[in-house]
Formats: structure tokens, C-alpha cells, sequence
């Protein structure tokens, strides 16, 4: 009984001391960057309970017709322009003013997203991917969190050639047509392609990210330690990013977070932003703390929801296997992930899931040149056995 107890105990340990270390942060040094680091928790949690990738998802459609990552995601999406649309048109929710995340559609968007495609399959990750195996305890994808930060850094060196290439201007489906027709719209898409990809499927499987669990594991032990359905997984992302708009007024974002991160090291080691647009006005926040950015705080919190599911679960840094041939895949994958992810207004996260919640145009632009990028890398990966 002491045994279970003391197991019981150090499990929720991590969890426990992520709640105080936002609780402090809320309470003592940034209220802000308290409630975006636990909406970070919760979305941690979330993505590791789950195992919701898109990487895998898109993959195994790709190439054995599974279906139900793809399927999760659509619900996800239909969930999450619901709640987005008709508080986006209002401008305000509970007394906070809030903005979608609107971009450019063009040249940018279609090269940044394609290059983020193929680094998705070489690094065995997306965004939201890196940061929650990061949490679980991957080596290798350290390594690719590493990479991406590079190579956002790198991106943020060149956007001005990148931001004069031909590209319309920002176009939101709920300014353009009004909030309910945009959403009758986009439901009607939705239904579409999950009926697509249901006829396109080639077998049903059950719809946990992990390998299933005894048929005796109980309701609550289910959801403290996993694993979760991934349609359970898809409405609790596609809420929290609602919670995070409605009280910090932008939707979810992840990869302005890991250029901060990989701003504020290369001027640790004495590099100078100062003269790069992209850093104007940033001068400060870099050498401020790491809380100073809602995605970098966020961030944190979704690395420690991720490291508390995973002790939960005891499933924390499980099947390591870090060879030189992941540490470059990791590398050349990361890079690729940063530099496209910049280029295109964002990743997985912040240009497809949350663009398209914002009604924006460029978010469905992404997808498409996502999706061409992931076949071509994993052709890649094919030909030169990376994995």
C-alpha cells in the first residue's frame, strides 16, 4: 500500500509543481504569461494523451489510408471555427477584445508551407509535435526543437526578399461573406472531407494515439494516464484554443514562440538583431525574460503538460533510440520546419489550425502546400531510408 502510495505521489509530482510554477508566475511576476503557460498545461496534456500529430496523421493517410487522425482533425476544425467565428465578428468576448490570425495568401505562404511539409516527415514531427515529445522526453526531438529555432532565425534574416514576392492581401471569409454564412460554408466543407476521407479509407481502427489499453482500464484512470480518443484529444484542443483567445485575445500560436527562443540565444552568444526588421522594436524583449512572448509561455507550458501526462502515464522518455542518422534527420528536419514555418505566417498551429479558425484565406493555402510538401518528403525519407 506505501509502495502504491509513494508511486502515486511521484507521479503527479511533475503536475503538481507546473500548477505552483504557474501560480506563482500568474500571481508574482506576469499575469499574462501565467494564464497562457497553464493554457499551455492543458494543452500539453492534451497533445501527449492523445498522441495528436499531424505528422502521423497525414502520413499514414498518405500512405496506408488510415483515416482516423485525418477525421479527428476535421472535427477538430469544424469544433473550433463554431466558437471562433461568431466571437471574431463580435470583436470582443467577455469584456476582451480579440483578433484571428489573417495573412497574406501568396508566394511566402505556398514556399514557407511546402519546406515545413517536408521537414515534417524528415524530423518525425510538426510543431505542436516537437514540443509535446520534447515534454515526453525525446533526445531527438531536443535536437529538432534546436534545429527550428535555427532555422526561424535564419527565416527572420531574409523575410524582406520573401515579403516582396507577388501575394494578395489578407483575406477573412467572415469580413468578406458575414460570420454565419462563413460557417455554413465551412461546415459544409468539413462534412465533405470527412466524408472523403472516410470513402478513402481503407480500414477503421480504433482512434487512440497510443496502443490501446486493456478494456478493464477504468474512466478516470483513462484520463489521468491515457492514453485518450483522438477525437477527445481534437475538441479538447479545438476549446483551448478558444479559452486562450477569449482571455488573452489571439488565437494559439507555437512557432513565434521558438523564434523568440532562438532569438534570445544566438544574442546571448552575441549576435546582433538589431539592424533585421523583423527583430525592430524587439530589442528589449530579448533580453528580458522568456515570458515576455504569450507563444514563448505557452510553450513552456505545453512542454511541462506534456513532461507531467507523460510521468503520469509512465511513459516518460520510453523508447529512446538516438542515432547519428536521427541526429541528422533531426537537424536538417528542424531547420526546414523553422525556416518554412517562418516564411508562411506560422506552422501547423498557428497557420492552418488557427488561421483557418480565424476565416482566413492563407490557412487553407497552407494546408494545400503542407500537404504537397509531406508527400514529397516522405518520398524522401523512402529513398534515403531515413527511418
Amino acid at each position: 500500500m506505501q509502495k502504491n502510495s509513494t508511486l502515486a505521489f511521484n507521479r503527479f509530482l511533475p503536475l503538481a509543481c507546473s500548477l505552483g510554477a504557474v501560480v506563482y508566475l500568474g500571481i508574482f511576476i506576469n499575469e499574462r504569461a501565467g494564464l497562457a503557460a497553464g493554457i499551455g498545461i492543458a494543452l500539453g496534456i492534451c497533445l501527449y494523451h492523445a498522441a495528436f500529430g499531424f505528422t502521423s496523421a497525414w502520413r499514414r493517410f498518405l500512405t496506408e489510408r488510415w483515416g482516423a487522425g485525418l477525421k479527428a482533425q476535421v472535427i477538430m476544425l469544424a469544433v473550433v471555427v463554431t466558437l471562433f467565428f461568431p466571437t471574431l465578428d463580435s470583436g470582443h468576448i467577455w469584456g476582451q477584445s480579440v483578433y484571428g490570425f489573417v495573412a497574406p495568401a501568396g508566394t511566402g505562404v505556398i514556399v514557407g508551407a511546402f519546406l515545413f511539409g517536408i521537414g515534417m516527415q524528415i524530423a518525425s514531427g510538426c510543431a505542436s509535435g516537437t514540443l509535446f515529445t520534447v515534454g515526453g522526453g525525446s533526445l531527438r526531438m531536443v535536437v529538432t526543437l534546436f534545429a527550428f529555432m535555427m532555422g526561424s532565425v535564419l527565416a527572420t534574416l531574409n523575410l524582406p526578399f520573401w515579403h516582396e514576392l507577388p501575394k494578395l492581401a489578407p483575406i477573412s471569409m467572415i469580413s468578406l461573406w458575414g460570420w454565419k454564412l462563413a460557417l455554413a460554408f465551412h461546415l459544409v466543407l468539413f462534412w465533405g472531407l470527412y466524408q472523403l476521407v472516410k470513402k478513402m479509407e481503407k480500414k477503421e481502427e480504433p482512434s487512440t494515439g497510443h496502443l490501446a489499453e486493456p478494456e478493464t482500464t477504468g474512466f478516470l484512470q483513462r484520463i489521468v494516464q491515457g492514453p485518450w480518443p483522438l477525437v477527445l484529444g481534437a475538441v479538447g484542443l479545438a476549446v483551448l484554443n478558444f479559452v486562450m483567445l477569449a482571455t488573452l485575445g489571439h488565437p494559439w500560436g507555437i512557432t513565434s514562440g521558438i523564434t523568440f527562443w532562438g532569438g534570445k540565444l544566438v544574442t546571448f552568444l552575441g549576435a546582433d538583431l538589431s539592424s533585421v526588421p523583423y527583430w525592430s522594436g524587439q530589442t528589449e524583449a530579448l533580453q528580458g525574460s522568456l515570458f515576455n512572448n504569450d507563444a514563448s509561455s505557452s510553450n513552456i507550458g505545453i512542454v511541462l503538460g506534456a513532461m507531467s501526462a507523460a510521468v503520469l502515464a509512465g511513459k516518460f522518455g520510453k523508447n529512446q533510440n538516438l542515432s547519428a542518422r536521427g541526429i541528422i534527420t533531426a537537424l536538417i528536419g528542424g531547420v526546414l520546419l523553422g525556416y518554412g514555418a517562418r516564411l508562411a505566417y506560422g506552422c501547423n498551429i498557428g497557420a492552418f489550425f488557427s488561421g483557418v479558425a480565424s476565416g482566413s484565406l492563407h490557412g487553407w493555402v497552407w494546408l494545400v502546400a503542407a500537404l504537397a510538401g509531406n508527400m514529397v518528403g516522405i518520398r524522401v525519407v523512402k529513398i534515403f531510408s531515413l527511418r
